[in-house]
């Protein structure tokens, strides 16, 4: 029997609230509460995060909010069959029977199966049926747990086509001939878990009834099998029902096309195979092209248009977040370098000539610890090396998916060669991405089609972007770029530094690890590629980066856990014990939860005290080498004393000021709340 359903995560005809919100938070804190979520508040925000982005209701009275949440310790269903039901967006109605479907965000092929087996159940009628008709906890768990530990209907996409049945041919194919029409499909929603698969169930049962021979692709977060390329071939058009970018679109370039978002695959199966079987005889009709980049414009169509500013930030974030794992990683371990060998230990690059000319049984003069000292430091300063070339590339990618990588990659590497920096590398990245676009839009014959993405693409892509930069754009960008380190250089010692601080500061704590957040860590880290003894200044700007970052969350956590527990609802002070470590750690997303239920308090209290901090860790030269980790990397951090005094100060400051918001600046909704709080 599975154990990711107890009787304990099961709730039967018991209100959890009015509005999904309040059932998908009630069934978050069951999940924390039976040890397998750390926090009921985070992996309700990981959830509701998803639900905004696509309502998870669907037809049947049916709902499936989920989320992989590194809150979650353990993969989990959680049951609530409600009494009255709840709307959760579905066309036909509210829904009465909800899972909470909760996975790790590492969590292994196995736990992802099982709980993609939940999804495919919902769509049989029979599991729904019994589950309305169970009268106790633990008769669902029995229901789910068979449900689950059942084989699949195919054991794989290829399989499926291999094993189906001839069918009686309802619809002629577009070729004529009275043919069975052939269509293949891919489904893939942003989590991979649910969705995916009910749209895979749907789209086949739908082609079965109609009499069309149709073979789906499932591409879930636990891997997927491809469908074998003489069935792609042989298809008369494709149908994409995705929220994401298609994996390895190109084996299907050439084919009629329909795109829609993975929830019209479920809710409108019938209506999608018969679009594609019009546009399969429609010479106009809409085709895949010969990369993967025309996926991320089909997906996105599905969804609300995005404006230009919107579709900038996202492009630029994406290369950030590829980015960040380079500079976390390589930063501590030249943290660790200090640590061992002393900050003396790159002295003249003397740790690239150590680990050359010695070894562990021919050690330099300084001993054990000035070899492993420099071993740490040279892997640390290579992995920062890669610093502006993963943010172009993954710039690149972020416009033209795996074709803009390779030439992304190129310009970021042009732009340090140029010393253009990490700005070069955005200018780089996003002229890369859209040369390789451009190019791959073009409809080429199909003999040429193949090539296009590994040779002609990444040929062309890298010459115009790297020529640019090297004929015209890279000297301009290292001379701004020469400015900048200099003008930041020369407020070092002055009070003009403690500005920038405050402006690092205000950053760090806006939007709690949003674009603006991102983009002050993304500044940060970029400039300690160039720092030295030298050039402390970099290092000064990563410090209060850090710093101001940790403030929101510990100074949420004194204010509801210490400071006056009564203005703060039991979930947000439950948070708040959570919110000590995630501080500590530097993860300034801690602070989310008490944003998003009381944002014009918090986020003005919180940017107020990381004004301090960052005013203060700029006063006292405080220096950090490590990009991440918080008080935890005190090693790296100098005075450590005085980074304890400014995010003590800023903790302060804003714990004090969200507090005095919540007493004397109080909403009616607040106000109503209070008496609540106070009980609790």
């Amino acid at each position: 029997m599975s154990d990711t359903i107890t009787a304990e995560l099961v709730s039967i005809d018991v209100p959890l609230g009015t509005d999904k919100a309040a059932v998908i938070r009630a069934l978050a804190e069951r999940v924390a509460e039976q040890g397998r979520a750390r926090s009921g508040e985070a992996l309700f925000a990981d959830a509701w995060a998803r639900e905004e982005i696509d309502e998870t209701g669907l037809p049947g009275g049916i709902a499936i909010p989920h989320a992989k949440s590194a809150s979650v310790t353990t993969a989990t269903l959680a049951f609530a069959r409600l009494e009255p039901g709840v709307d959760f967006g579905a066309p036909d109605g509210p829904a009465d029977l909800v899972f909470l479907i909760a996975a790790p965000d590492t969590a292994a092929e196995a736990h992802l199966a099982i709980l993609s087996k939940l999804a495919r159940s919902l769509m049989q009628d029979e599991f729904t049926g019994a589950l309305r008709a169970a009268g106790s906890a633990d008769e669902v768990v029995r229901i789910v747990d068979a449900a689950i530990a059942d084989e699949p209907a195919a054991d794989s996409p290829a399989d499926a086509h291999d094993k189906a049945q001839p069918v009686t041919p309802a619809v002629s194919s577009a070729a004529g001939g009275g043919a069975t029409a052939r269509i293949v499909a891919v489904t893939a929603c942003a989590t991979g878990i649910a969705h995916t698969f009910m749209a895979a169930d749907a789209l086949t049962a739908a082609g079965r009834e109609e009499g069309i021979d149709l073979v789906v692709e499932p591409q879930g977060s636990s891997g997927y099998k491809a469908l074998p390329q003489s069935v792609i071939d042989e298809a008369d058009a494709v149908i994409f029902a995705v929220d994401v970018d298609v994996r390895e679109q190109e084996r299907f370039a050439g084919k009629p096309v329909i795109r829609s978002g993975v929830k019209r695959g479920i809710e409108e199966p019938k209506q999608l195979i018969a679009e594609a079987i019009a546009a399969a005889g429609d010479p106009s009709a809409a085709r895949v092209s010969g990369t993967a980049a025309s996926a991320a414009s089909g997906a996105s169509s599905a969804a609300a248009p995005q404006s230009i500013g919107r579709r900038i930030q996202r492009i630029l974030l994406t290369g950030v977040s590829y980015m960040i794992p380079f500079v976390a990683g390589g930063g501590l371990l030249i943290a660790l370098g200090f640590l061992f060998g002393g900050y003396e230990v790159n002295a003249d690059n003397q740790a690239f000539t150590v680990i050359l000319e010695n070894a562990l049984w021919d050690l330099p003069a300084g001993g054990l610890g000035q070899y492993i000292g420099s071993v740490l430091f040279v892997i640390g300063a290579t992995s920062m090396g890669f610093l502006v070339s993963a943010l172009s590339g993954y710039i690149a990618f972020a416009i033209a998916d795996r074709p803009g990588i390779a030439p992304g990659f190129v310009a970021g590497a042009v732009a340090v060669l140029m010393n253009a920096g990490f700005i070069g590398g955005i200018v780089g990245g996003l002229l890369a991405g859209v040369v390789a676009w451009a190019i791959g839009r073009i409809d080429a014959p199909r003999w040429l089609r193949g090539l296009m993405p590994v040779v002609i693409i990444p040929l062309l892509a890298s010459l115009a972007a790297s020529g640019l930069m090297l004929l015209f754009l890279g000297r301009p960008i290292a001379w701004l770029m020469l400015v900048l380190n200099d003008w930041l250089t020369g407020l070092a010692g002055t009070s003009g530094i403690i500005l920038v601080g405050v402006i690092l500061g205000l950053m760090m704590c806006f939007d709690l690890g949003g674009p603006v957040n991102k983009v002050a860590y993304a500044f940060a880290t970029a400039g300690l590629a160039s720092a030295s003894t030298d050039n402390p200044t970099p290092y000064l700007i990563m410090a209060a980066v850090m710093c101001a970052g940790m403030v929101p969350p510990l100074a949420m956590a004194l204010a509801s856990t210490v400071l006056d527990r009564r203005l703060f609802t039991p979930v947000e002070r439950e948070n708040g014990v959570a919110a000590w470590l995630l501080g500590a750690s530097f993860i300034s997303e801690g602070a989310i939860p008490f944003a998003a239920a009381d944002p014009l308090r918090v986020i003005p209290a919180s940017m107020l005290g990381g004004a301090v901090t960052g005013a203060l860790s700029m006063a006292l030269s405080v220096q950090s080498l490590a990009p991440h980790g918080g008080i935890f990397v005190f090693f790296a951090i100098d005075p450590i004393w005085g980074f304890l005094l400014a995010l003590v100060a800023g903790t302060l400051v804003s714990a004090f000021a969200v507090v005095g918001l919540k007493r004397f600046a109080r909403s009616k909704t607040s106000r109503e709340a209070s008496p609540v709080a106070a009980a609790a």
